[in-house]
């Protein structure tokens, strides 16, 4: 992970931009952090990105691992229907 100063993101901030399409970034104000750059390649990103930090997703996860620890299962169209509302199609 890289950092960057405030002052410096601010002077070229397509170049950061850029870099956090490889890699995210850890901004700083007087050697504190204050900010992180993530950039995304595509929307496959941002919806992982979205995904990832969406609370629903998360109490599901957690409630999938709580019936797996009980010998219970769940299927991925279930999960699926329960976070999108649709079916997919096979």
């Amino acid at each position: 992970m890289k950092t960057v100063s405030v002052t410096d993101l601010q002077h070229d901030v397509a170049h950061y931009l850029k870099l956090a399409e490889e890699e995210d970034i850890l901004i700083l104000k007087n050697g504190k952090p204050v900010g992180f750059l993530r950039g995304f390649t595509d929307e496959d990103d941002l919806f992982d990105y979205q995904l990832e930090n969406d609370p629903r997703f998360l109490e599901r996860v957690k409630r999938a691992h709580a019936q797996f620890r009980t010998g219970q299962g769940i299927r991925l169209e279930e999960v699926k229907t329960e976070l999108l509302g649709t079916e997919d199609e096979q």
